[in-house]
């Protein structure tokens, strides 16, 4: 079998793995990358889509779904395999990320037309990604049947509604293949989520994450730190603006805060409005709240079986429309705005910070990791001015942040994770992960008795030696060069439009003439 990491190799982002066996070709997660990673990015699969046999997804974070629709816009006619509440996110996530392409495309084509550049197209559309929902297919968590010599288990892996470790069990020349694949293993402290599942199975290779492996949990309660950091910033009269990852983080501080409420434990609180302004977060609040009880841990069924709404308080406020949106900034009453995206480089979070980076009395609220590279990760580090929407604006507010509503594992939960697999497993593939982070895990995973592999980003790997194939290059190490030949094609098709009769024949025939020089 031969392995390739397309993706989350020694970096966080982008999961994307590639299996090829017995003339099949599968894909287990297919993400977008963020941040820092996606200034990286190719232009180009280094598969051809059409090809790919089955697509198995652990979960619905864009880091791991985001590229789906492009795959199906490219060619993919197969299905994804993912849990039923996976594939219910997916549902909203896809159409959404589709918008976020279309808006960024027509910012970044606005300037592009002032400077005479070339204009692009998103990666796909609103209308391309419903299309890619057609593609889901849903399974409960336990054991499925996809083909012959490919079956897949579904294991809950507590970080999000239908998060999922995948177990895959292929047969290659009459052996049958064990090999796991971790997705984002989940904190044990998150009561709209059970804790996540443990493997003890004998299997072969295990693929897992490490985004938080080298840090332990901040030992604060980040309950009592986020209802103390509330607290403060009721007292400042300013608002208080708390980016957020729409789907899973969202619907867990709209969990907390009508604790809060209930307990009557933030002085103030009840007087402030509480906004979702992310269409997005609405649409899965909604999932949540219809999906989540079967996936609530004692406290949160506890809490519900008191008659606490979680997702209809009193105070809570939606903005659904881009209209509501802007009026909340107008509004000079003291407000909590819970916006997204998590990490701040798209959607209407960006005009919130806008609005109140500048104010002293203003509070920023970090719940999530922050990917170096991203608008969040330099606020976080103490930037004293940031440049949102092309306008340069100074850090004045209060920035608070809070660790411990990551829903990844910490360390320790990373460790307890990987140490219920038997020693037997041949090797424990690390990704998703900052590579100086997963050299230091590595050490600790090696400890516990486990042979440790840290993939190279595009690399081949055989699963019996594991060492890399030699191989031609990859199609990933072209894609600067095919990215300049689209670019150049892209110039020449506006200078045939742009131009005369005579100059659009022209180009026609030397294009023809070079394609027939390279065997067209």
């Amino acid at each position: 079998m031969k392995i390739t990491l397309m993706g989350a190799a020694k970096c966080v982002t982008g999961s994307c793995t590639l299996l090829e066996f017995e003339g099949k070709k599968i894909l287990v997660d297919c993400g977008m990358r963020q941040g820092r990673d996606a200034k990286e990015a190719p232009s180009e699969f280094g598969f051809a889509p059409e090809e790919i046999d089955a697509v198995f997804l652990t979960h619905a974070h864009i880091d791991h779904s985001g590229l789906i629709p492009l795959l199906v816009k490219r060619g993919y006619k197969g299905k994804v395999h993912c849990t039923e509440a996976t594939a219910k996110l997916c549902s909203i996530m896809f159409p959404d990320a589709g918008h976020i392409q279309e808006m960024e495309t027509e910012w970044e084509n606005r300037k592009n037309a002032r400077a005479g550049k070339p204009l692009v197209e998103p990666l796909y559309t609103a209308e391309e990604a419903r299309a890619a929902i057609k593609s889901l297919n849903a399974h409960g968590y336990g054991r499925a049947e996809i083909m012959d010599g490919v079956a897949a288990e579904f294991v809950d892996a507590g970080h999000l509604l239908g998060a999922s470790s995948i177990k895959l069990l292929l047969t290659e020349n009459g052996k049958q293949n064990r090999l796991v694949f971790s997705g984002d293993i989940g904190n044990t402290n998150i009561p709209l989520m059970k804790d996540p599942v443990y493997i003890t199975d004998d299997v072969d290779i295990v693929f897992m994450e490490t985004t938080y492996g080298d840090r332990l949990r901040d030992p604060v309660d980040p309950k009592e730190a986020f209802r103390n950091a509330l607290t403060d910033a009721l007292r400042t009269g300013g608002n208080i603006v708390i980016p957020s990852f729409a789907v899973g983080r969202t619907q867990e501080l709209l969990y907390e805060i009508s604790v809060f409420l209930d307990e009557g434990s933030v002085p103030g609180l009840e007087n402030v409005p509480v906004y979702i302004d992310s269409p997005l977060g609405i649409a899965a609040t909604q999932i949540f709240e219809s999906e989540g009880p079967a996936y609530y841990d004692d406290e949160a069924k506890a809490y519900e079986a008191e008659g606490i709404r979680f997702f209809s308080f009193a105070t809570l406020r939606v903005a659904k429309t881009t209209e509501e949106s802007k009026a909340i900034n107008f509004d000079e009453h003291q407000k909590i705005i819970i916006s997204s995206s998590g990490m701040c480089d798209a959607g209407r979070i960006k005009h919130h910070l806008k609005h109140n980076l500048w104010r002293a009395d203003s509070t920023v609220i970090f719940v999530g990791y922050q990917a170096a590279g991203t608008l969040g990760r330099s606020i976080l580090d103490g930037a004293k001015h940031v440049r949102i929407c092309g306008e340069e604006i100074r850090v004045n507010a209060n920035i608070v942040n809070i660790e411990g509503f990551s829903g990844h594992a910490d360390k320790a939960g990373l460790l307890e994770w990987i140490k219920h697999f038997p020693k037997t497993v041949k090797r424990v593939f690390l990704m998703h992960g900052e590579e100086q982070v997963m050299r230091k895990f590595a050490q600790d995973v090696r400890a516990l008795g486990y042979n440790v592999l840290i993939p190279e980003l595009y690399a081949t790997y055989d699963s019996a030696t594991f060492e890399k194939a030699a191989e031609a290059p990859h199609i990933m190490e072209k894609a600067p060069v095919i990215f300049d030949i689209r670019e150049i094609l892209e110039k020449l098709r506006l200078k045939a439009e742009s131009g005369s009769v005579e100059q659009a024949e022209a180009i026609k025939r030397d294009l023809r003439a070079l394609a027939q020089k390279w065997g067209d």
